[in-house]
């Protein structure tokens, strides 16, 4: 007989959002609107509507002034209301009171000043200095069982009347920012002592369908409100007078993809032969199948990919923004003939999509679009591979193959500012390493190795990525991305040393690390006495005048900080 270990297999639930939720508080909860108003019956027996709130739902305690969400934060939950009021920010409120801090740009004689005035020990910090979270900002930190919470002092004077609107029991928020996997829109504080229901996505979204009425006022809300403002921004649909836009949101079909806790097993899925993740990965769209409609990527990042022996070959990867299937769209019906999907469009991670129906778009779309908005005809498919791939992929150039592999097994498309270094140029000075230790007071902030394809190396520094899932999670909003730059910087004074975000990248680009005081003691706790940890990363040289220092620093230009989400720029840097 054979010797193995068993388990049982991983589930639905196996991890629930709070292990502390009972029976007594869901029977709670069933007496609460809108569960009042959902009919049991309508769930399915492995997903109760019981089973839903025991396992994807936590409540939190909260105290006046707590803020619940915070504009620009990243987070996977919808929250509803169970007792007490809320108030919504109209306007933005600044860096320093959600958490966040708000670096101001060094001048040039600062900046060159932190060559001499940095300090000789290890993760060096000097709190005397730096004013805590409620000096000046009107804020604190108050902890609840349910994590640290930031809180506002006094909230008229942080968030006017006029500049605010009042949610009260039974209402929902949060929830597009969930489903879309989007930064939150704005800023959402306790107005008395609440009692919360935090809702995490899979189990908004199964409420959604198995609720005809809150399954249809979501929808309203997105199509409504964000839906249109997308397809404004969508380059085929720009020119179209303001009641097709509305026709079109109404008959969109939303659509989702893969995992959206990728970064959690990506890892383990790289050990896996590449043609086995690629079958792995969900179809979108399969090469060869009816054109049924034009995708718009909503969120996430997505693989093109063609048959190529027993096995596919990436051709390109699509992100936020990007299409797929209208030069399909456009050739059927031109011509009158029925081509098949060229390519075969694959979920990298999770991906959110929008796909409007082939009729939609013949009755609302093509009629009106200009010749010059149209693409390029379908080409012959004859020929060899390279030169078909050519054909496919409407661009000027195409990137070596294996580079695009690479760039995308790895997920490195995700990152805006990753660091990329060509190995033929490097002669390991360590110049990049120096340079950035002095801007950050003698700890450099990246680490100068990574994966390697051919003479190509992305390097252990922050990737500034477009789906920031490092910033998932974190209670005081201490990691946030810059409203000006959009570069994520983590802000000393408000991190706790919970580790979330580090836990949460998948690249392990963020250390967590033990600070000291200028004398190299151990920073220490005051009431718990165990050393004080801190988050770092690179912060892209935030504070400097010159940008980030590794760059600027290199004698051989063979480090280049590159935006991977964009191929153009990838090859115009490879091909130089």
């Amino acid at each position: 007989m054979e010797n193995s270990t068993r388990i049982k297999f991983p589930a639905r639930w196996s991890e629930p959002l709070d292990p502390d939720m009972d029976a007594r508080a869901v029977d709670g909860l069933l007496k609460v609107a809108p569960f009042t108003a959902m009919n049991p019956e309508s769930f399915s027996e492995s997903m109760p509507l019981s089973g839903i709130l025991k396992n994807d739902s936590r409540l939190q305690q909260l105290e006046k002034g707590d803020i619940i969400v915070r504009e620009g934060d990243y987070g996977g939950s919808a929250f509803l209301i169970v007792s007490g009021e809320a108030l919504v920010s109209t306007r933005s409120l600044p860096p320093e009171v959600l958490g966040r801090g708000n670096k101001e740009r060094k001048g040039w004689g600062r900046a060159i000043a932190q060559l001499w005035r940095n300090s000789n020990q290890t993760e060096a910090r000097d709190y005397s200095k730096t004013k805590t979270p409620n000096q000046d900002t009107g804020t604190g930190l108050r902890d609840h069982s349910s994590g640290t919470h930031v809180f506002l002092h006094d909230i008229p004077r942080v968030i006017p009347p006029e500049h605010s609107i009042t949610l009260g029991e039974g209402e929902i928020f949060g929830e597009i920012s969930a489903l879309t996997r989007s930064a939150r829109s704005a800023t959402v504080v306790a107005n008395s002592k609440m009692v919360v229901l935090e809702i995490r996505w899979q189990g908004f979204r199964e409420l959604m369908l198995r609720n005809e009425a809150m399954g249809q006022h979501i929808e309203k809300r997105y199509r409504e409100n964000s839906l249109q403002a997308h397809l404004r921004e969508t380059e085929i649909f720009r020119d179209l007078p303001d009641d097709v836009i509305r026709k079109l949101a109404d008959r969109t079909i939303f659509q989702t993809f893969g995992n959206y806790q990728w970064s959690h097993k990506f890892k383990s899925t790289l050990k896996k032969d590449i043609s086995q993740r690629i079958l792995n990965e969900p179809l979108i769209a399969e090469q060869g199948d009816y054109v049924d409609g034009l995708v718009l990527i909503r969120n996430g990042f997505a693989r093109l990919s063609r048959k190529h022996g027993e096995g596919h070959q990436t051709i390109a990867y699509l992100g936020k923004g990007d299409t797929f299937g209208f030069r399909e769209v456009v050739h059927n019906w031109a011509t009158g003939q029925q081509r098949p999907w060229m390519l075969s469009l694959r979920s990298l991670g999770f991906v959110d999509v929008l796909k409007i129906p082939v009729t939609v778009l013949e009755e609302l779309v093509l009629p009106q679009l200009r010749e010059s908005s149209f693409p390029a005809p379908l080409p012959d498919l004859a020929g060899d591979g390279k030169a078909r791939n050519r054909r496919l992929t409407p661009r000027a150039k195409s990137m070596e193959p294996g580079l695009m592999e690479f760039l995308v097994e790895n997920r490195f498309i995700n990152g805006t500012q990753a660091m990329m270094i060509d190995l033929d140029r490097c002669t390991r000075c360590d110049d990049c390493v120096r340079a950035c230790a002095s801007t950050h007071d003698n700890n450099p902030r990246f680490v100068r190795h990574g994966p390697v394809h051919d003479h190509w190396m992305i390097a252990n520094a922050c990737m500034h990525c477009l789906d920031p899932v490092c910033m998932i999670g974190c209670p005081t909003g201490a990691i946030g991305r810059d409203r000006e730059t959009g570069n994520v910087a983590i802000n000393d004074t408000t991190c706790i040393g919970c580790s979330t975000c580090a836990n949460n990248c998948p690249y392990h680009n963020i250390q967590m690390v033990q600070v000291n005081d200028n004398r190299g003691n151990p920073i220490r706790d005051s009431e718990t006495s165990l050393p004080v940890i801190k988050a770092t990363k690179c912060d892209l040289c935030l504070e400097q005048p010159f940008g980030p220092a590794c760059q600027r620093a290199c004698p051989h230009d063979a480090l280049v900080r590159i935006d991977i989400s964009s191929p153009d720029d990838v090859m115009e840097w490879t091909e130089k």
